[in-house]
């Protein structure tokens, strides 16, 4: 926390932060969701196979979730708005993202897996969605897991507690 600001403030700075994250990601789930619902009307939709129809379930599913949990931060905010209950806000709306990013990855994976099982074969699909969470595991998971150790060591190095 920095020396001139409040806990207050860095609440706010938290939520405020947090929003930004949730106005990108909030995008990017929508657009799949779009994609999504009008597959099945689209005119090969009617030849997938029970695998292709159920994995589109997966994502489809999985998308409503993500789209749930990524806005749900907003709706708690306006049942709490001005109530004084920033803290409990910040760490609901926190976890409230780490799920919609979990559903969101199951959602991209399925509808990997989905569109090059129809226009490819079951094993290459499973390699490219294989592949495909590797990917967004390891910049949504690895990357930072690893960085925030990296972070801790330069603060310790320079005798601070973090940002």
């Amino acid at each position: 926390m920095a020396a001139d600001e409040s806990e207050r403030q860095r609440w706010n700075r938290n939520f405020a932060d947090l929003l930004q994250e949730l106005r990108v990601t909030q995008t990017g789930v929508q657009v799949l969701f779009a994609f999504l619902l009008t597959l099945p009307f689209s005119s090969g939709f009617p030849e997938t196979t029970e695998f292709q129809q159920d994995t589109y379930i997966v994502a489809l599913m999985s998308a409503a979730f993500a789209a749930a949990m990524i806005i749900s931060p907003v709706a708690f905010h306006r049942a709490l708005f001005r109530r004084g209950r920033k803290p409990e806000l910040v760490r609901y709306a926190h976890r409230m993202a780490t799920g919609g990013l979990a559903f969101l990855l199951i959602s991209m994976v399925s509808s990997v897996l989905l569109i090059a099982d129809y226009l490819l074969n079951i094993w290459a699909a499973s390699v490219l969605a294989a592949i495909t969470a590797a990917w967004f595991l390891t910049f949504w998971a690895a990357i930072p897991f690893v960085r925030r150790a990296w972070m801790d060591e330069e603060y310790e190095e320079n005798g601070t507690s973090g940002p």
